[in-house]
């Protein structure tokens, strides 16, 4: 890839490159950075529920051991992956060892570190259809080619997904993010974990369950993970949507083979994480009664605003939006009946003061030309209701400028 300039010499990139493009989330977030913007677009948790002075105690204790500001093992601060190893052993319902788990810096990085370790350019990744805009910008990096299969309200559709396998489909990795689905807001189905995990057993390859969100519920618990069901499942998740982002924990566990190869990349990536942001993490992590405390919280806080969001699209729009059934995580993803295009109403929305995401961002082989995501998390209750307002405003000034253009 060459790209010349008038300024400077020829700029020739690595062929990975040719077709890339900056996720369209980040490129709103710099957009809808003004404060008297309501930006419903970026997935950040309420600032209002980070435990700052947890966190705070945790760091005095942490900088009294000279090891937090140290270099660390590349994997992870040891006592760290214990906690995490015994956290995950208890949702997949097996002994995970402290061995098979790796910390990275968020778990985007190590879906990033995945990709390099299992796929070469061609290799076919089965995404979600909407799809996750950080996957699909890591596999589109990594060269892959993206088979996208639909979701309905229970997740994944792994029956399609199997007919395509019948029909001769190989893929080297099926992703999914099974709680609480970004964009879409579903959960994989019990059922379709056992048989998403069976289909990997008899064709043979890897799932990267994505799952940053699966403690965020609201009324009963997620399923067993996939984990449970197979050893060929990659499993990541992330302290960032609990805890606090800046802490940047991340962690996958699986295939010890697989976590080796990982864990040598990493040492070329970043040598290792924060040996410092890993203690506090350990030791907020290790609470497990004040964990229990700060998650009932959040879920409680989440589950409010998203009957508050939800509430205001049905006063604001009627049947002129239909949206997804929120059972947790951040995300309501809408889609408009009236016609109308979000991505055309997207400038109009902004002059208004209120911002989203289209739905195309999240397209893989579909536009999603009339949907939208929107989260509830950021948040309280009245400024939803403000923003959902501002949208209806946007929406009727969009209308009529169409009717004038159209005239």
């Amino acid at each position: 890839m060459s790209l010349d300039s008038s300024h400077g010499p020829s700029l020739v990139l690595s062929s990975r490159m040719a077709g890339l493009r900056s996720s369209a989330i980040r490129d709103l977030l710099t957009l809808t950075a003004r404060p008297d913007v309501i930006s419903l677009a970026g997935g950040l948790p309420a600032t209002e529920l980070v435990p700052r002075e947890r966190i705070a105690l945790a760091a005095e204790r942490a900088f009294a051991d000279p090891r937090a500001v140290q270099y660390g093992e590349t994997s992870g601060w040891a006592p760290l992956r214990e906690t995490i190893a015994a956290r995950e052993s208890e949702r997949v319902g097996r002994r995970i060892e402290p061995a098979e788990v790796v910390v990275t810096h968020g778990s985007q990085q190590a879906l990033s570190l995945l990709a390099q370790v299992l796929l070469d350019p061609g290799d076919v990744v089965v995404v979600e259809e909407p799809g996750y805009t950080g996957a699909l910008q890591v596999f589109r990096t990594a060269q892959a080619a993206l088979v996208p299969i639909g979701l309905d309200g229970d997740g994944m559709d792994t029956d399609a997904l199997e007919r395509s396998l019948r029909e001769g489909l190989r893929p080297k990795v099926v992703h999914t993010v099974s709680n609480f689905h970004n964009p879409r807001g579903v959960v994989l189905s019990a059922a379709r974990r056992a048989h998403l995990a069976n289909l990997a057993d008899r064709y043979g390859f890897w799932i990267i369950e994505d799952d940053p969100y699966g403690e965020l519920w609201f009324g009963e618990p997620t399923p067993d993970p996939v984990a449970t069901h197979s050893a060929r499942v990659l499993r990541l998740s992330s302290g960032s949507k609990t805890l606090a982002p800046a802490l940047r924990i991340g962690w996958l566990h699986g295939d010890r083979r697989v976590c080796e190869a990982v864990e040598l990349l990493k040492q070329g990536a970043d040598l290792c994480g924060s040996s410092l942001t890993q203690q506090i993490a350990t030791e907020l992590l290790g609470d497990t009664a004040w964990l229990g405390g700060h998650l009932d919280t959040i879920r409680a806080a989440y589950g409010s605003r998203a009957g508050a969001l939800v509430g205001a699209l049905e006063e604001a729009f009627g049947d002129r939006i239909a949206h997804s059934t929120i059972h947790g995580g951040m995300f309501c993803w809408a889609e408009f009946t009236d016609g109308t295009d979000t991505a055309t109403l997207l400038d109009t929305a902004v002059r208004h003061g209120v911002a989203y995401v289209p739905g195309g961002a999240f397209g893989v082989a579909a536009a999603h030309p009339h949907a939208a995501r929107l989260c509830f998390a950021t948040y309280d209750g009245a400024v939803l209701a403000d923003g959902v307002r501002r949208m209806r405003e946007a929406h009727d000034a969009h209308e009529r400028s169409e009717t004038v253009f159209d005239a």
